[in-house]
């Protein structure tokens, strides 16, 4: 659902250089009838300070705040807010991506991309939907795989409640997990609207809140139909 002026996504700019936080704000100021900027810090003391204040809906977070690496305070983050944490960084490391994701960021963006992408990726992550490419999301895959084992899990009675359908849709999600959910819904030739309650179903029988989280769930648990794992 898009957003209006009367409810717009509130965004904290968390960067140690200040050029680049005056360009983010003129940036989503751009965009005014649907974000806002309601507030800037330069480190992590800074930001939780401003958290204890007022409550974003989505953080972005540059990972290099002079020469202190902002990934070891997530938790403190996490701790302090629900908001969705959008990596917005410079950095092109894999390992330090796929590093942001487990520790749960919803995303992350290269800030030499363009204007329009970056306002796109506040509005998905915001929507609940991840916002990766495809080889980082292929490695942190990998990754739960090779930490994954055979034995029964106490997971077994929600994954046995899961219907053959939800399975499918499960099954999309995981191979196609960079798609809108329009392109998905468009996929398996149902309305957005029931892909919508057919995912809130399957949310609340495995006890996970976005499409991140179900489709980790997904790949830690063999859930997907089919060759995907």
């Amino acid at each position: 659902m898009s957003q209006t002026s009367q409810n717009p996504i509130r965004v904290l700019l968390i960067d140690d250089h200040q050029s680049f936080l005056w360009g983010m704000i003129k940036l989503i100021e751009s965009d005014s009838a649907n974000m806002k900027v309601m507030g800037t810090a330069s480190d992590i003391a800074e930001a939780l300070a401003i958290l204890e204040r007022e409550q974003p809906d989505v953080i972005l977070l540059d990972i290099d705040l002079n020469g202190v690496n902002s990934l070891d305070s997530m938790p403190l983050l996490r701790n302090a807010t629900g908001a969705m944490v959008l990596i917005l960084t410079g950095m092109r490391d894999a390992e330090t991506h796929e590093r942001a994701v487990l520790a749960g960021a919803r995303g992350v963006v290269q800030k030499e991309v363009s204007a329009e992408m970056i306002l796109k990726a506040i509005r998905k992550v915001h929507e609940g939907e991840i916002w990766l490419d495809r080889l980082t999301t292929g490695r942190i895959f990998s990754k739960l795989l090779d930490h994954s084992t055979n034995q029964v899990s106490p997971e077994a009675a929600k994954i046995a409640s899961v219907t053959s359908r939800e399975r499918e849709i499960i099954n999309v999600m995981v191979n196609q997990g960079h798609s809108t959910n329009k392109q998905i819904a468009a996929h398996m030739n149902i309305s957005e609207h029931t892909l919508r309650n057919h995912l809130s179903s399957i949310y609340s029988k495995l006890e996970v809140e976005n499409r991140l989280e179900l489709v980790m769930y997904a790949v830690k648990h063999h859930i997907s139909d089919g060759n995907s794992f």
